[in-house]
């Protein structure tokens, strides 16, 4: 008998009951009794004439594909028997995330495995939440020579389950305030290639011939070319405060926490731009200060989803402006929409230095609607309603700073404010 397989009670009381029986026909001088041990004994003798040396493997399957939240997932256990002496009985049992409703996980499974083979067992399903959840680990013990013999449990690692946010159909019609690359969807304030027309004027040596008004020429017997916009890239900068959690998350079709509207938002916004040709980074708010760098494609979009699925709450001790407010992090043309739920201090100071510093701040309330703590005591109604003047307060001075702060409602939730930004970022500035 090998380490990996132990004796059962039923053989430890086969072999009490058996060596009880024979004493007694000994001491006694009872043949019967002898007769009687007779039947154990053989039995056991028979069924442990081969020992199985190898314990089951398990393998947790899990389904590769794109899965969105409230999507399915396809997860099972496969069993398998490397020996040649089967199994009598093999039961299984696997842990999973909460926000994984598969069927049935939450009970053991009793299968039976032949030898040589194996047995899976399906484990259907729902994802509720985006993030990396897990299915497993999951544990298995053999039963084999008629009862005898139990394996000691067989764990496997958990397989973890990639579920990205659902994105909320986002669309903003209004332009960039500021486009900086070299192509793009955008129109340019600067002169150069493009299909927005900006004026008449003289030829010019490098002009192209097609760019030639005949019209405007034949009336002033000079060479008159029309010259358009460039059409230009934007950098779009999606800076999430993590600092804290506020809100319980119910899964897709409950309720959103502060990190569930953030990331959704987030998942959103990214997704509208880069379709349209934009660079888009992201940057966390927190102590670890997770950075995405700017790109564009379709291939940026899935590297952002992924990043998306290692936010968490992330709150420091001290302050930390510096490392995100300096230049090297932040271009100065880019659009930064700041997803925040404005609970901390620090994040409306963070707004309000953005702002001064020049850059374009379009500010994202991802406060749930009714976000409240929990009752604690009789004054816990009133600190509330403290808490939420004083958070109107912030509003009101963060908007009398410039900023523009608008709650994040799906759809055309920034129009109003991009359209505000674009118009001030193309007014003549003082010298």
């Amino acid at each position: 008998m090998t380490d990996t397989w132990v004796p059962t009670r039923a053989l430890g009381r086969s072999v009490l009951l058996t060596g009880l029986l024979l004493v007694l026909g000994v001491v006694l001088g009872r043949v019967d009794l002898v007769l009687l041990a007779a039947p154990f004994a053989i039995g056991a003798a028979f069924h442990l004439r081969r020992v199985p040396r190898s314990a089951p493997e398990v393998t947790i399957t899990a389904g590769d594909e794109h899965i969105v939240e409230g999507g399915q997932v396809e997860a099972g256990l496969t069993v398998a028997n490397p020996d040649e002496i089967g199994y009598d009985l093999v039961v299984v049992r696997t842990r999973t995330s909460r926000w994984l409703r598969l069927e049935q996980s939450d009970r053991p499974f009793a299968i039976t495995v032949p030898s040589d083979g194996w047995a899976s067992i399906d484990l259907p399903g729902e994802a509720l939440r985006w993030g990396r959840q897990d299915v497993g680990p999951a544990a298995a013990r053999a039963v084999a020579c008629g009862g005898l013999l139990t394996s000691r449990p067989v764990v496997t690692d958990a397989r973890g389950v990639r579920v990205y946010p659902v994105t909320e159909p986002f669309n903003a019609t209004e332009a960039m305030p500021a486009a900086a690359g070299l192509v793009g969807a955008h129109r340019s304030r600067r002169p150069g290639e493009g299909g927005e027309l900006a004026g008449v004027r003289q030829f010019a040596p490098g002009d192209r011939l097609r760019r030639i008004d005949w019209r405007v020429s034949l009336r002033t017997r000079d060479l008159h070319v029309a010259y358009t916009l460039s059409d230009r890239d934007a950098e779009v900068l999606l800076l999430l405060d993590v600092l804290g959690e506020v809100g319980l998350p119910g899964g897709v079709r409950g309720n959103a926490s502060v990190l569930d509207t953030t990331v959704r938002a987030a998942a959103a916004i990214a997704e509208h731009y880069l379709h349209r040709g934009d660079r888009v980074s992201l940057l966390e708010y927190g102590a670890a200060s997770r950075r995405l760098r700017p790109a564009s494609g379709r291939r940026q979009y899935l590297t952002v989803l992924e990043w998306l699925l290692d936010v968490r709450p992330d709150p420091v001790d001290t302050e930390q402006y510096e490392p995100i407010l300096s230049a090297h992090h932040i271009s100065s043309s880019a659009l930064v929409v700041v997803l925040t739920p404005l609970v901390d201090p620090r994040a409306a100071d963070m707004l309000a230095q953005l702002t001064q510093t020049g850059r374009y701040t379009v500010a994202v309330d991802t406060l749930p609607p009714g976000a409240a703590p929990p009752v604690r005591n009789q004054w816990t109604p009133l600190a509330t309603r403290l808490w939420r003047i004083e958070r109107e307060n912030v509003l009101g001075r963060l908007r009398e700073h410039g900023v523009p702060v608008v709650a994040w409602a799906g759809a055309g939730s920034l129009d109003l404010v991009l359209r505000d930004v674009a118009r001030i970022a193309s007014a003549p500035r003082g010298r």
